[in-house]
């Protein structure tokens, strides 16, 4: 057997390099890159095997660690979960700060390796810096913190170890059930230590999305179930997108005549324009797709896990409806007491449409849908057309934004009021316009997720809605699009605090308290001029004062060769008071505040009718 002389860190690099992948534009490597902070935790080991291999393997440099993990992320699922990146940060505060891009990764499903630095292996310098000693058990350090919050979990205290454990990693980044984050903790030491290493490690290798055909068994189950309804609808999530099955979807919705009602991590897999596409669903949803599901008698869910967001906090689907599950992890596939059909998203809808034959919903179904879609839409021209001399609210911004971004944009958002507006209003003909992490909602992911976004996407304008509450949390890679040539048009929208929460909070009977600026506890309100702030960080950067102003301004962002953020004042308590569904948020028992008990009635009387469909 030939070997070759390599640390831990030359090791994993060399690895890396090793394996490509085969995505719809050809054969490319699995790893294309390196978000990296060096610290002493992994600076003297992974950061002198990056070093070596800066042409196969790049390395970028983030300002913070969470948010280059964000960046990593955002790639992955603009490419369609087909690469994968890797981040690295140092021992100590600099890896737990991924530690809440992990979770972001794993409740989006997507494949991320993290590569922390960690404490000694020998021990020989215990306690060294930003170790964290645990009082019970010597084995633990912060980086423990990950395994929560991903697929795998490895911590390599000997540099033969990785013989073993980076085929195993390799094996859930790219699995389509397993697929999510995974932490490989790395000991400063092990990460210098030599071991010679059989060359077989490092042949090349091409890995092939899997495909999981459906069993015929659970699709005779589904199909008898649709075929037993009249009015189905289809609720179509991410899967449908990391599937690439969106001709499946158009196909199977033709063919039989049934409405799409698209998640935010499906939207866009079926054209906004497509007589079928009924909209958003659920608490961010369209009255059309609401209507529709409240009165479906069969679901078809695709690709999604069916989060509350989706169903009303299972709410919305009539306890007498049939659910069919098409879903590649068996863990999803079987929520909500569906018939499940663990298969790829693309599989499971051809299967399925054969089975189904000539099946089509009823005529009077196909009426209402054309019905409940054209009323949807004209609600749709009305609140994001610009109001006049008001100041905006996020519907009319959302809609200004979707008419001067064009086709080819890919717009990018993650919390606050935006997601929900952006979900109802936008419009999208393209698979890759859309772009929303809303499986954790992480405040901060915009602009780094942006960046990520613009390195799957070269060719694409690339447009961060933020509000000012997100910025002000993260805004740090702001800096990071100009250090590497990612250039985003950012829309920061400024309404003083957090206003998403604001309304929750005061809609649920609370006065206003801590959310807004002018409901704070405050000696002096801070007078902040985010574009000042955006161009010290390089960015180019306007104050618009009107729609027609942001409009132009992101005609002329468009042109432009680097960054530029255009921020823009909105009204926080003047929402969009259109679709959308009941969303449980627990209320008090008791309280003092009337407000909050007439919204106690109204909670109870929802749940009574959760505990239904339970």
């Amino acid at each position: 057997m030939k070997t070759i002389k390599l640390t831990a860190s030359q090791a994993i690099v060399r690895f890396l390099i090793a394996q490509s992948t085969e995505t719809d534009r050809g054969l490319e490597p699995l790893f294309p890159g390196v978000w990296a902070i060096f610290g002493h935790g992994n600076v003297a080991g992974l950061g002198e095997a990056l070093y070596q291999v800066q042409e196969e393997l790049p390395t970028y440099r983030g300002h913070n660690e969470q948010s280059m993990a964000h960046a990593a992320i955002a790639f992955a699922k603009a490419r369609k979960r087909q690469q994968v990146m890797v981040c690295t940060a140092s021992a100590g505060p600099g890896s737990v700060n991924m530690v809440t891009a992990a979770a972001v990764a794993h409740s989006n499903r997507l494949p991320v390796l993290f590569l922390p630095g960690d404490t000694f292996a020998t021990r020989a310098p215990d306690p060294v810096l930003q170790q964290v000693e645990n009082f019970h058990d010597a084995t633990l350090t912060s980086n423990d913190c990950f395994k929560p919050v991903v697929r795998l979990f490895d911590r390599i205290t000997r540099p033969e170890q990785l013989i073993s454990a980076l085929p195993q990693v390799v094996r859930v980044l790219t699995d389509d059930a397993e697929c999510g984050p995974v932490c490989l903790a790395m000991p400063q030491d092990v990460q210098t230590m030599a071991y010679d290493y059989p060359e077989s490690l490092f042949k090349p290798k091409v890995h092939r999305r899997s495909r999981r055909p459906a069993e015929s068994g659970q699709i005779e189950l589904a199909s008898q179930l649709i075929q037993g309804s009249k009015k189905p609808v289809i609720i179509a999530g991410g899967g449908v997108h990391y599937s690439l099955a969106f001709d499946a979807l158009r196909e199977f919705a033709d063919k039989h005549s049934i409405p799409v009602c698209e998640t935010q991590a499906g939207k866009g897999a079926l054209s906004w324009d497509h007589q079928l596409n009924v909209g958003a669903v659920g608490v961010t949803g369209s009255s059309a797709s609401n209507n529709l599901l409240r009165d479906s008698d069969c679901v078809i869910a695709v690709g999604t896990r069916l989060g509350d967001f989706t169903t009303g906090s299972r709410a919305m689907i009539s306890e007498d409806a049939v659910l069919v599950s098409v879903n590649v992890a068996s863990f999803d596939s079987v929520k909500h007491k569906a018939q499940p059909v663990v298969a790829d998203a693309d599989n499971g809808l051809r299967a399925l449409s054969e089975s189904l034959g000539a099946f089509r919903s009823t005529p009077e179904w196909c009426e209402k849908v054309n019905s409940e879609r054209s009323s949807w839409l004209e609600i749709v021209d009305e609140v994001t057309k610009p109001n006049g001399s008001l100041l905006p609210n996020d519907a009319e911004l959302v809609g200004a934004v979707n008419r001067a971004a064009g086709d080819n944009s890919t717009v990018v958002c993650a919390a606050g009021g935006l997601p929900g507006d952006r979900h109802k209003f936008w419009n999208t003909n393209s698979t890759d316009g859309y772009h929303m992490e809303y499986g954790y909602s992480c405040m901060g992911y915009e602009i780094a997720g942006g960046i990520g976004v613009k390195m799957a996407l070269p060719d694409r304008d690339v447009v961060v809605m933020v509000g000012d509450g997100s910025y002000l949390m993260m805004n740090s890679e702001l800096a990071t699009s100009i250090l590497i040539g990612q250039k985003l048009i950012v829309v920061l929208v400024d309404n003083g605090g957090f206003g998403c929460i604001h309304r929750l909070q005061t809609g649920l009977g609370n006065p206003a308290f801590n959310n807004l600026f002018d409901y704070c506890k405050q000696v002096d309100r801070p007078v902040i001029s985010f574009a000042d702030h955006a161009k010290s960080l390089g960015a180019n950067a306007v104050h618009a004062c009107s729609i027609d102003q942001l409009e132009s301004a992101i005609l002329k962002a468009k042109k432009q060769s680097k960054s530029t953020v255009i921020v823009v004042n909105s009204d926080a308590l003047r929402p969009a008071q259109v679709g959308g569904t009941w969303w449980e948020v627990a209320i008090p028992e008791v309280s003092r505040e009337k407000g909050v008990e007439d919204a106690r009635k109204h909670y109870v009387s929802m749940k009574s009718e959760q505990l239904k469909r339970l």
